[in-house]
């Protein structure tokens, strides 16, 4: 059975990426291009949306493996997760990404002229941030790709018996805050390895964010494994786990505002961060489960459209971005015109040229020829 409230909290949280990439643009944390005023407390709503956006969308991608592997054989599997992924990933980098880093490197003051001479010229000429060739917001992609690969033969396995492992997970998550003990192996990773391995999102030196979403990843098989069990859990713990999460953000805003930096409160912050990452992705689950489960026309066209939009969105952001951030306009129209235009210009590519040229679906990631409901 199809599980609508994945499809519906996989599309909000991506629609949620477009408003935090907007948010970049105005908040004091390095960006690509920034506006020309800084809104520090507009990093208050973005650290909170920051720690639980990408982990659901690992959870989620886990439990959508679950699925994928009870249609498919390991080899079968592993060549549709490149094409879903590797494909679009290259073709990202060479016609996607580029344009974002022309305008950084024009509003920087180290490239000047045509977008054509830049990307004739050096546009592929060295790695990022020295050079030019990056994956930027596709990022998400080359990790979800070598997740898939690396955990699939697990996966088939446990998916084929009925294992001792996950029999033992659906006793636990049954008992009272059993569910809870999956922030264990979190606490150990962001206390033990964070401190050693700052976020890159290159792959092969990003050890404390590989580490981390790859067990959020691991979790969400395991979870969609327990079948009901998992659905009455997060039902019945909706309301301990929003108070928890409640606890958990406001306890890291106390420590960020009050608190030097130290051996406690690096632990104590640690147990605090994962416990509200992992609150609400209880909560989300849950309210989706209860009020999203369903079909509709609206969901079918969006979830569609989701991963072109992913592709698509930030070099549109960046862009936009460049021909604003000098202006003397307030946050509001600013914001305004770049989640409009985002959004809007994202719609036009998709649904007026992806959609209607079938040799560009593979590019960006859809499946087959099927037609889209409109609305």
């Amino acid at each position: 059975m199809r599980r609508y409230d994945l499809d519906w909290l996989r599309v909000i949280v991506f629609a949620l990426l477009i408003f935090y990439h907007v948010g970049m643009f105005f908040v004091p944390w390095g960006w690509h291009i920034k506006n020309n005023v800084i809104y520090d407390w507009l990093r208050w709503p973005m650290l909170f949306l920051n720690q639980w956006r990408l982990p659901i969308l690992f959870v989620i991608s886990g439990m959508g493996t679950y699925y994928a592997l009870g249609k498919r054989s390991w080899g079968k599997f592993a060549l549709e997760r490149f094409l879903r992924l590797g494909i679009p990933l290259v073709v990202g980098m060479i016609l996607i990404v580029p344009p974002q880093i022309y305008f950084e490197r024009l509003a920087d003051g180290e490239f000047s002229g045509s977008y054509l001479q830049y990307f004739t010229t050096i546009a592929f000429k060295g790695v990022y941030p020295e050079g030019n060739i990056s994956w930027h917001h596709l990022w998400f992609l080359p990790y979800l790709l070598v997740f898939s690969w690396i955990l699939s033969p697990l996966f088939v396995y446990l998916r084929k018996h009925n294992t001792r492992f996950i029999d033992w997970v659906k006793r636990t998550i049954q008992k009272t805050w059993g569910i809870y003990i999956f922030v264990i192996p979190l606490y150990l990773v962001e206390s033990l390895v964070e401190p050693f391995f700052p976020i890159t999102h290159a792959l092969i030196d990003d050890w404390f964010n590989f580490i981390f979403n790859i067990i959020l990843f691991f979790y969400g098989f395991v979870l969609i494994a327990t079948g009901e069990v998992f659905w009455e859990t997060v039902a019945r713990m909706k309301h301990k786990a929003l108070v928890l999460g409640i606890i958990g953000f406001t306890g890291q805003l106390i420590i960020w505002l009050f608190f030097e930096d130290g051996y406690v409160i690096h632990f104590t912050e640690a147990m605090l961060k994962v416990v509200n990452i992992w609150s609400w992705i209880l909560v989300l689950f849950a309210y989706a489960a209860q009020y999203l489960n369903r079909p509709s026309k609206g969901i079918a066209y969006a979830n569609r459209a989701v991963y072109p939009f992913y592709i698509l969105h930030q070099t549109i952001t960046v862009g936009i971005g460049y021909y604003l951030m000098n202006l003397n306009w307030g946050f509001l129209p600013k914001a305004f015109i770049l989640v409009v235009g985002t959004f809007g210009i994202s719609w036009l590519i998709y649904d007026l040229i992806i959609l209607r040229i079938p040799l560009l679906h593979p590019l960006f990631g859809l499946k087959g020829k099927k037609k889209t409901p409109a609305g």
